[in-house]
């Protein structure tokens, strides 16, 4: 079997480094006996070039603990592995997915949201709250999400707000969802961890009738990696063959 190698991206908030190491406990529950490490791409420690070196051909799957395809999945990782001359197959990143929406949906119960009732659904405007890209694919695939889980759903609306980058940000969400006859709002942040783009949209969301907490260690984040680590175990194990 594989090791599984994490790479998230780091921050200097402890709290990130922690709800990560949470999510690593999550993963190794929920398959007992998989080898698993994590490296960071900035901020923390180890760096993905100190993890690298551990891990022979066919020794490791490098999964990105990434929810779209940005500048971090299209570069950085690349880039950080071909300088430490890494093979390693590296799976995609963690969205779409309906496990991502399941734990989504998870953190807003959390915070009193009773996402098992139509009725409630049908009343409620959820802002899906992100860190926001300069790449206009990453923004895309953020606001596709969001249209399917309405429809998925039927939540009054899901609108797309962004931490950081180009608007809209959470109030002017908010606003859109009210005006659209939402009776009820709740701000979900589709991020990973807490830290400072977690704190400015909870700052942000003060008029919300509920806000949820950032994934952490969902058991459904925890799935989605071992999905993402079989997935790509797989087709390594076939260009190989």
């Amino acid at each position: 079997m594989p090791a599984l190698l994490l790479i998230a991206h780091g921050s200097r908030d402890p709290r990130h480094a922690a709800s990560v190491a949470a999510l690593v406990e999550e993963v190794r529950a929920q398959r007992p006996g998989l080898e698993v490490a994590t490296a960071y791409l900035d901020h923390c420690a180890p760096r993905l070039p100190q993890v690298l070196g551990r891990y022979g051909p066919g020794e490791a799957v490098a999964v990105p603990l990434l929810l779209g395809r940005a500048y971090h999945a299209k570069h950085d990782i690349p880039a950080a592995l071909r300088s430490a001359g890494s093979a390693l197959p590296v799976a995609d990143v963690l969205g779409p997915s309906p496990l991502l929406l399941a734990a989504l949906e998870r953190r807003l119960a959390e915070a009193g949201l009773d996402v098992g009732s139509a009725a409630v659904r049908a009343r409620t405007g959820v802002v899906l709250a992100a860190a926001g890209s300069s790449d206009p694919a990453a923004d895309a695939a953020t606001r596709a999400l969001a249209a399917h889980w309405r429809r998925s759903r039927g939540w009054a609306g899901v609108e797309v707000a962004y931490a950081s980058a180009a608007g809209p940000r959470v109030p002017d969400a908010l606003a859109a969802l009210r005006a659209a006859g939402a009776a009820r709002t709740a701000v979900s942040p589709h991020l990973l961890a807490p830290g400072l783009l977690p704190d400015r949209i909870a700052a942000a969301a003060t008029t919300a009738d509920h806000l949820a907490r950032p994934l952490g260690p969902a058991p459904e984040l925890a799935t989605l990696i071992l999905h993402r680590l079989d997935e790509a175990g797989m087709t390594a194990a076939r260009l190989a063959a």
